[in-house]
């Protein structure tokens, strides 16, 4: 039961961290419109899943375009999340097609922020490039 009000808890955090980064994003940059962000975000990263929890603060997510979807491959045996589409949302912003409380990936070409969960299991990242 800690371990998923902790996951809850970091899920809220991150969104509200997302919040902030998605009304700083430059507008002369759109990643809609490039792959500025495909590459490697070092960071914080975290996995739980039951009773399962991995949580480092110096892990890594690796982005990578499959035609017009992404995959996220995340470091230190975290399953990948992968078949990712991003749609465009008001001012040079984009968010994960389908996001909701709990599915939210917020992109561009030096911030990644993951809140997702999904099947009992919750993937999370806070990481630069």
């Amino acid at each position: 039961m800690k371990n998923s009000m902790k996951a809850i808890f970091k899920v809220l955090g991150v969104l509200v961290l997302t919040v902030f980064v998605l009304s700083a994003c430059s507008k002369d940059d759109d990643p809609a419109d490039n792959d500025l962000f495909v590459g490697t975000y070092k960071g914080q990263v975290s996995f739980t899943e039951g009773g399962e929890n991995i949580n480092k603060s110096d892990g890594t997510v690796r982005v990578v375009k499959v035609g017009n979807n992404y995959n996220f491959v995340f470091s230190d045996n975290i399953p990948d999340l992968t078949g990712v589409e991003f749609e465009k949302k008001g001012d040079n912003s984009v968010i994960n097609i389908g996001s909701s409380d709990t599915h939210f990936i917020s992109i561009d070409e030096s911030k990644l922020v993951i809140a997702y969960a999904k099947d009992g299991k919750v993937w999370t990242a806070n990481a630069n490039r």
